[in-house]
């Protein structure tokens, strides 16, 4: 039974946290997941409050995993998971009966899990949850008070640097499909012999005012007696997607030059601000120098924005914008990058670098091969030099906390 409670209680930490943690590192993502939630309960007056609600749920799903891994402040901990798991189980029915929003969210852009799928996810979880809870006074104190907020707060410092870095920059991992490396086409591909989405097609028709119900087998097509009325279809089966369903580019009069830019043996940069109301102009001359000088190398810049063409007339007036804006999905453009503005180097369909607006690169760090790759990867090394660092940190108080707790205690 020791085993048993011990194997619980770790596993529940190891699942709070994953998921606390693929959440930190991209806390505008967790954003719009709340954001689609508000929406679709009818409650878009909470917007303003999703950002700050990210913050806040992935540093508890993160502290309370600590809590239950490294079996400190485990009241605290047993509780809040018990009501965290019961909660979002609850939760997760509905959105699994009424569909409200496709995606939970539960694990970010990590793992990707239709609400049933998560549902059933929770209940097998809820089991060592449970377990946990109700042998809470049969785990021993392995640590003072003192001592257990310590290495709480040292985790808690943790978790909001890693959100605050993914915010202000961008993710450190990044487990979206327009990830640096990525050739766009390829993940636009439709495998050969994958499974096609599966539909229960009914269709209505109607003889002498009464509308009766046909299947595909038995529907009188060659029956003109018979009067078309409607058709139903149901989803069945959901068949493959790719990874990148949904990337256009169009002009403003609807014209799609998504192959175009995909297709540019040259070097293409993206302008991206999916909102321009909301966009930051903080570093708009540096953008702007960035779009003069590529245009003198002969490289494309375009803007892409879900903005109405009037909005688009207003910003590029505002900031002498010296390039052109198209046509882009608002959802879309939050997936290939979590930052408003943000800036994508693209060479023949090729993602080769990103870029928050705080960190676009000056035009002297630039020659005539653009050295896109070496950009990209300094900014790569810089993001594991700093994620080295914490896991060293953690690495430190794991080791402290083996020496300071004796084995034969932890169970």
């Amino acid at each position: 039974m020791k085993i048993i409670r011990l194997a619980s209680r770790i596993i529940i930490g190891v699942v709070f946290i994953f998921s606390g943690f693929v959440k930190a590192v991209d806390p505008l993502g967790s954003a719009y997941k709340f954001n689609d939630y508000f929406t679709a309960f009818g409650m878009e007056w909470l917007h303003h409050i999703s950002l700050p609600l990210s913050f806040v749920l992935s540093a508890a799903e993160f502290l309370i995993g600590i809590s239950l891994f490294f079996g400190i402040r485990l009241k605290t901990g047993s509780w809040a998971s018990l009501i965290f798991m019961g909660f979002f189980t609850i939760l997760t029915f509905f959105l699994a009966i009424y569909n409200p929003v496709t995606d939970c969210g539960c694990f970010g852009d990590a793992l990707i899990l239709t609400n049933w799928q998560t549902f059933f996810k929770n209940i097998i979880f809820l089991i060592p949850t449970i377990v946990v809870f109700l042998s809470l006074n049969k785990f021993p104190e392995l640590m003072k008070p003192f001592s257990e907020w310590l290495f709480i707060s040292f985790f808690a410092i943790v978790i909001l640097g890693v959100s605050l870095y993914g915010y202000n920059h961008l993710p450190i991992f990044d487990f979206r499909p327009y990830k640096t490396g990525v050739y766009i086409p390829d993940a636009m591909a439709m495998p050969a012999g994958a499974p096609q989405d599966v539909y229960d097609s009914k269709f209505i028709y109607e003889k002498d005012g009464i509308q009766k119900e046909f299947t595909t087998d038995n529907y009188p097509y060659d029956d003109s007696t018979w009067t078309f009325v409607d058709a139903k279809h149901t989803l069945v089966k959901k068949g493959y997607t790719p990874p990148i369903h949904d990337f256009t580019i169009e002009t403003l009069d609807g014209e799609d030059i998504t192959d175009v830019v995909l297709y540019d043996e040259g070097y293409s940069f993206l302008f991206i601000a999916y909102d321009l109301n909301k966009t930051n102009n903080s570093n708009i001359e540096n953008i702007n120098n960035l779009a003069s000088w590529a245009n003198d190398m002969g490289y494309r810049f375009i803007g892409l924005t879900s903005s109405l063409n009037d909005e688009i007339e207003n910003f590029s007036d505002r900031n002498n914008s010296s390039f052109d804006f198209y046509n882009t999905d608002e959802v879309t453009l939050k997936t290939i990058i979590r930052a408003n503005p943000g800036l994508v180097l693209l060479k023949n369909g090729t993602i080769l670098g990103k870029w928050h607006y705080k960190d676009i690169p000056e035009i002297n760090e630039l020659n005539d091969n653009l050295l896109a790759y070496k950009i990209s990867d300094n900014r790569k090394i810089l993001n594991k030099a700093k994620l080295y660092n914490i896991l060293w940190l953690s690495l430190l108080f794991v080791i402290l906390y083996l020496v300071i707790v004796p084995v034969k205690k932890l169970v």
